[in-house]
């Protein structure tokens, strides 16, 4: 076996060269320690020179990582980064957005909490990303760093079915229910109006059965929860159609069964009321009572307020 001994050819008092100690001389280094001990004793200090600025150097380079330690304990060194990296050139200059419709930029500008020297280095997506996010219009949201100095924004927003109403509030909502924002835009004049409490958590569902009746479906003008137990129709013409609390999809069949073949809809009637399950009873307008109790005293009956069919 081979093992790395001190070379007795080398003069004993020569003092450029490395000794190794006496108790690794006298036994066996271990293998991975061979090579770099044969290299050490093969230099010779006494010709090594230290440059002439060193020590200056040496202090500079101690100040400074003395510096770079307290700044880091201090809690400063993200601002240290920011400031080195924006002069460096990687300071947010362009901010690119897409996806937005009813989200302003300046606000989702302001949510980026940029400065003018904010370093795209130091940037944190995904802090900017969850505060979008958080927007009233915003589903989800993508934020994207492009070197050297821009930020890619993508935007999904939230869909709006219909205005929910309560008091004087009025809120556009998804079709699970959930509220997006105030209604202020006419461009969603349209939607489906749904009124009262529990309106907007059951609104897709009513929306769905009476959209099966296109011709009464058009004619509809607002949903109205009663009590969280049942439906009114309100339509275009002042009539209120009064649904059953089951049975509704039946009930709005036979509705539109008796308008298309009678014109119901289109009569002198307030309301028209199907929670019975044996009949249908309609409300008069005043006028339509004042010509049919004119009608029913020429033929010498009696007065009624309703019909029932």
């Amino acid at each position: 076996m081979f093992a790395l001994r001190p070379g007795k050819n080398r003069a004993a008092g020569s003092a450029g060269w490395l000794r190794m100690p006496a108790g690794i001389a006298e036994g066996v280094l271990p293998r991975l320690l061979r090579r770099p001990v044969r290299a050490a004793s093969r230099i010779d200090f006494s010709r090594i020179e230290i440059p002439r600025h060193a020590t200056a150097a040496a202090t500079a380079v101690l100040f400074l990582l003395t510096g770079a330690y307290g700044a880091a304990l201090g809690g400063h060194y993200p601002a240290i980064v920011k400031g080195v990296t924006s002069i460096g050139g990687f300071a947010i200059s362009d901010v690119r957005i897409s996806g937005h419709r009813e989200t302003s930029e300046i606000d989702i500008l302001q949510r980026l909490e940029l400065d003018g020297w904010t370093s795209l280095v130091g940037f944190d997506v995904d802090h900017a990303r969850s505060r979008i996010a958080a927007m009233p219009w915003v589903r989800s949201a993508s934020v994207r760093k492009i070197y050297p100095d821009a930020v890619e924004i993508a935007i999904e927003e939230k869909q709006p079915f219909a205005i929910w109403q309560r008091g004087s509030d009025l809120t556009l909502i998804e079709r699970s229910g959930a509220e997006i924002a105030p209604f202020r835009s006419e461009r969603y004049a349209t939607l489906p109006l749904v009124v009262g409490v529990g309106a907007a958590q059951k609104a897709q569902l009513i929306v769905h059965k009476v959209g099966l009746h296109p011709g009464l479906a058009s004619r509809v003008r607002g949903y109205v929860r009663v009590a969280d137990r049942r439906w009114n129709l309100r339509l275009e013409n002042g009539i209120t159609v009064k649904l059953p609390e089951d049975g509704e999809r039946a009930a709005l069949a036979d509705l539109a069964a008796l308008d298309q073949a009678q014109g119901l809809l289109s009569r002198d009637i307030v309301a028209v009321d199907m929670r019975l399950d044996d009949r249908l009873v309609v409300k008069l307008t005043p006028e339509a009572v004042v010509r049919r109790d004119a009608a029913v005293k020429a033929r010498g009956g009696k007065k009624r307020q309703g019909r029932a069919i």
